[in-house]
């Protein structure tokens, strides 16, 4: 008998658009992934589509250091030597590096700014979701509303650590799931043509200079 699953086989359609690079230099590189393509190859068949498979076609010397979700887009950062990858894993293992995030989220959020502090954990039965769980990871996320509607509201978020699915985790806690997510809130994907969660900003120190670099993508949505 095979292990339930939340979503079996979700059909992969990558979408067929150039590299966008924020920047390029003999250290790293940083991209604006678009949504809907793997960051790295998946482990299924048809899944060998990624931006790591095709940022390596194009800079043979291209290193994985972190990664978004397939359907988020934004800001992600590549190493081009072992120092540098080295280098930047310790920026994300030692929280130096700071991310920011917008989302759209289902539902008028009342509040203007919050912090939800919950552990996370995985949901075994229904993988690859995840749940809050004593048993879990500790995981904390500030949020900001920019703007709202009386049936949406646009955040700004600030994860303080790293914890898988935790920014859609954790808005599903708050009562207001982000929309168009088909594992979160599968009732409001069919309105969205994708997960509405951007990487916004990515701030860290650079490997070559130790100088503090702040790289942005432009919200799509």
């Amino acid at each position: 008998m095979s292990d339930p699953s939340l979503i079996p086989d979700f059909a992969y359609d990558p979408p067929d658009t150039p590299l966008a690079f924020l920047h390029e230099d003999a250290q790293i590189l940083v991209m604006d992934k678009p949504a809907g393509l793997l960051s790295v190859p998946g482990k299924l068949a048809n899944r060998e589509d990624s931006l790591l498979t095709r940022l390596q076609a194009a800079r043979w010397d291209t290193l994985l250091v972190h990664r978004l979700d397939c359907d988020t887009s934004g800001v992600i950062i590549f190493a081009r030597t072992k120092q540098a990858q080295g280098f930047l894993g310790q920026e994300f293992e030692q929280r130096r590096a700071q991310k920011t995030y917008i989302a759209r989220l289902h539902g008028y959020l009342a509040q203007d700014q919050g912090t939800v502090d919950l552990p996370l954990g995985s949901d075994w039965d229904y993988r690859p979701r995840q749940k809050v769980t004593p048993e879990g990871k500790p995981a904390q996320t500030d949020w900001q509303v920019i703007d709202r509607t009386e049936t949406e509201t646009r955040v700004r978020l600030t994860p303080h650590t790293g914890r898988s699915h935790q920014l859609r985790v954790h808005m599903l806690a708050l009562g207001h799931p982000i929309v168009g997510d088909q594992i979160y809130a599968p009732e409001t994907s069919r309105n969205y043509p994708r997960l509405m969660l951007h990487a916004e900003t990515l701030s860290l120190h650079h490997p070559a200079t130790k100088d503090r670099v702040s790289f942005t993508a432009p919200v799509p949505f």
